[in-house]
């Protein structure tokens, strides 16, 4: 079992390693060519800057059982397709049950701008109660998944 996390915009970085190490579950990170990123416990990948290019990296090594760390709603549930955890870094564990709903109210977000229809607004700068409520469901996730894991090797 890993970590796989879609770093190139995730402002939970610090809380998924020291949750990681606590817990001793290795951590990818990757990126694409115009971020720099350099860890002491995680091993960073880095990818090409084509579009993209880190969701198909971070899917490609994912494995049943793993963690994915991702905000992209379609990465989340190709991540569920292969019997994988996935949690957005707002705390949001994707599971069967919503993954379809979100993907549907992207695709109509998606068909309202295209049509020129503004959509959100203001994006509200991130608070401590975000960070608590992301640690707690990771944390969560994360032991969900070990416990798991222990059963599937017995």
């Amino acid at each position: 079992m890993k970590i796989l996390v879609d770093a190139d915009a995730c402002p939970v970085k610090s809380i998924i390693e020291n949750i990681a190490k606590d817990l001793e579950i290795p951590v990818l990170m990757l990126v694409d060519t115009s971020h720099i990123l350099y860890s002491d416990y995680s091993e960073v990948i880095l990818v090409s800057k084509a579009p993209d290019a880190v969701d198909f990296a971070l899917i490609n090594r994912t494995k049943k059982g793993d963690i994915v760390v991702t905000q992209d709603y379609g990465v989340a549930a190709m991540a569920l397709g292969k019997c994988a955890y996935a949690i957005h870094p707002n705390g949001k564990i994707y599971n069967n049950s919503n993954i379809d709903l979100m993907l549907m109210e992207r695709h109509i977000k998606k068909e309202y701008r295209r049509a020129g229809e503004r959509i959100g607004g203001h994006v509200k700068k991130r608070t401590s109660a975000q960070d608590e409520y992301f640690t707690a469901n990771f944390y969560q996730l994360c032991k969900q998944a070990l416990v798991a894991g222990e059963e599937n090797r017995n």
